[in-house]
């Protein structure tokens, strides 16, 4: 089974292996943000279509810190796709499975992972073409254990997982360290109240943790 998500893509998420998920509320957050979490060692993050700025913050970051590989998340409509794309996102996730857009994030050229958290969810995502889902919400739903039953019946398709929920410093080793995990969404790295208060200090340190962390258990490094 092909892959819906270029190699070159696939490549850099696994090499990151931490993707900072974040919910940005004030425009002019976006750069400073970017570049602390890439003076930390992290350079891919998800952008949470959670507030009216997210789409501008896609922008700055693609214009301002080209170093910096910036995807959309809670991408839950078409439309949404489509202005993603046009924003410059370099991939998007779901939170779960939603034909209509999976099928316009393909028609629009998004490279997209849906949400899945059950064997039916992987089902329906695998017969829409997708190899690579969102696991969501990981720990509450099972954790690496439930995943790797999960993943059982499946892994001849070559599927693999982007864990997001209750994952933290403390728990992520366990994921990394599986075949089925191409990374982590890391939500713990620049937690909404970071970013309000503007507190880059504490987000490059966090961030700076999790490429110990990742260069610990996978090796290499940026």
């Amino acid at each position: 089974m092909e892959s819906q998500l270029p190699a070159e893509l696939l490549e850099r998420i696994e090499r990151c292996g931490v993707v900072a998920v974040l919910v940005v509320d004030e425009l002019e957050h976006a750069v400073p943000l970017a570049v602390a979490l890439l003076d930390g060692g992290i350079d891919a993050m998800e952008l949470t279509l959670r507030t009216p700025v997210a789409l501008d913050a896609l922008k700055a970051i693609r214009a301002q810190v080209p170093d910096m590989l910036p995807g959309v998340g809670t991408v839950l409509t078409p439309e949404q796709a489509r202005e993603a794309v046009n924003a410059g996102a370099a991939f998007g996730v779901a939170p779960g499975l939603n034909p209509r857009v999976v099928r316009a994030a393909r028609e629009v050229g998004l490279p997209f992972a849906p949400g899945v958290a059950t064997a039916s969810d992987l089902e329906a995502a695998l017969e829409l073409g997708c190899r690579e889902v969102k696991f969501f919400p990981a720990e509450p739903t099972g954790g690496m254990s439930y995943l790797k039953s999960l993943a059982a019946p499946y892994t001849h398709r070559g599927v693999r997982f982007l864990p997001l929920g209750g994952l933290k410093p403390d728990n992520v080793r366990e994921y990394l360290s599986s075949q089925l995990v191409l990374g982590v969404g890391g939500s713990w790295i620049a937690p909404r109240d970071a970013i309000r208060q503007e507190n880059w200090d504490a987000i490059r340190s966090s961030a700076a943790q999790a490429r110990a962390i990742v260069n610990d258990v996978r090796g290499g490094g940026m």
